[in-house]
């Protein structure tokens, strides 16, 4: 079943490859380029690409662009010819991983990511909730439901980091009188970290099976929280296993956009005014999503939208992996215009988002809201933890190395020289 995987997934790339015309719309419209240093004609950018792609080399810029891609989707807009060339970034660096790495070494180093990943999201989410907190998110046994639920809630597995997330999400759910299962976690992992390496077989075995467990709704729908994961499936993995089995066993939906669906329903439970002032941190990878968060605001009474007027880039701020320097330009003009806007709050929609943005709310006159309290100190969030640490058996030393992975991600340094151990009241 791997090698159906691999190659059918080659298959596409060749097809969508020779579809594609090096027109460069594509990359004229990256709003990547200028930070990530692609200063090459953008006819040549993509033919680079597809060179990438062939032979797993190419020209610099076509390298530097396919390493820059932050998945805002601009490019897929963009082309008239029905190409993906998000899709073919992605593969391009694949391309790359697998023609610096031996296998063994690509294979070593998912293993590494996958196990990262485990570590910290198993340590973060059981300092914060019980055991049947847990269970509520499938992650103490994945017992099947009497009859198939109406759909599958696809968690993934870094918004286990940030839990009180993903349990409103199951709390709205349960409002709106929906039937569902949650899956995810590093046991229903998509396979985006083993693709990263290089290490597609590995990836198609954890994607093929996840997809599997997820294809048990009466209605064919799995409802994601995840745009990671969300993308790895709708653009890599279900595609893929659509031309190896002849059919795709579910459709994937937002679930910002299931909310949109579902506003005349939701509607009615907005009962409480919430007089504030917000603005919404955009990201604009998946399709409709930013545009149904802002409908779902404006139908709570009482809140105005106010628009910071500043760029929406990317699919997450952790997507700016290669352009650090930009993402924290990004980060701090948003907050500072937050500031002079006088807004209430600053409302992120995305788990990664909110653990970059949440610390800032010491040093800005406005709340960042769906926010973990996050301490800035690493002692002093084991401590402030200590009964659940010692009531799952979590090993201190393991423990703080998942906290300290946790704080690291925070791009943009905080203000000042205060104490950082306490977030402002």
């Amino acid at each position: 079943m791997t090698d159906t995987f691999e190659t059918a997934l080659s298959a596409r790339v060749a097809a969508m490859a020779d579809a594609c015309t090096r027109c460069g719309k594509c990359v004229e419209v990256c709003p990547v380029t200028g930070a990530g240093g692609v200063d090459a004609e953008p006819r040549a950018v993509i033919a680079g690409v597809i060179d990438i792609l062939r032979t797993g080399d190419g020209p610099d810029a076509s390298r530097k662009w396919a390493s820059a891609c932050v998945l805002s989707g601009e490019c897929i807009k963009a082309c008239d010819y029905g190409v993906n060339p998000r899709f073919l970034l992605g593969m391009a660096r694949v391309a790359m991983a697998r023609r610096k790495d031996e296998p063994r070494d690509q294979r070593r180093h998912g293993v590494e990511g996958f196990r990262k990943v485990a570590r910290d999201v198993t340590h973060i989410s059981q300092m914060q909730l019980n055991d049947e907190l847990l269970a509520r998110l499938g992650q103490k046994g994945n017992a099947q439901p009497d009859s198939p639920p109406d759909f599958v809630f696809y968690t993934g597995c870094n918004v286990l980091k940030t839990p009180h997330i993903a349990l409103l999400a199951l709390d709205i759910m349960d409002a709106l009188g929906v039937t569902y299962q949650v899956l995810g976690g590093p046991s229903h992992c998509c396979g985006i970290v083993q693709m990263r390496t290089g290490d597609v077989a590995t990836s198609g075995r954890f994607a093929e099976s996840t997809m599997d467990k997820l294809a048990r709704s009466k209605s064919g729908q799995v409802v994601s929280w995840c745009p990671s994961c969300h993308v790895q499936f709708t653009e890599t993995t279900l595609p893929t296993i659509e031309k190896s089995r002849g059919a795709r066993p579910f459709e994937m939906t937002p679930f910002m956009l299931f909310l949109r669906g579902n506003l005349d329903r939701l509607r009615p439970l907005l009962r409480r005014r919430v007089d504030m002032r917000v603005a919404l941190h955009r990201h604009p990878g998946i399709k409709g999503v930013v545009e149904a968060a802002e409908d779902i605001l404006r139908a709570v009474p009482g809140v105005e939208l106010v628009d910071l007027k500043q760029p929406a880039v990317g699919l997450m701020s952790n997507y700016f992996r290669a352009l650090p320097a930009y993402r924290r330009e990004l980060q701090k003009n948003e907050l500072d215009a937050a500031e002079r806007a006088g807004i209430d709050a600053l409302v992120a929609v995305y788990h990664a988002d909110h653990r970059e943005l949440c610390a800032h709310e010491r040093d800005y006159p406005f709340r960042i809201m769906n926010m973990l309290e996050m301490l800035q100190d690493v002692e002093a969030i084991a401590a402030d933890c200590q009964d659940l640490i010692a009531q799952h058996g979590l090993d201190p030393a393991t423990t703080r190395a998942a906290i300290q992975a946790m704080l690291d991600e925070q791009p943009l340094p905080l203000r000042g020289g205060r104490d950082t151990r306490h977030p402002r009241a």
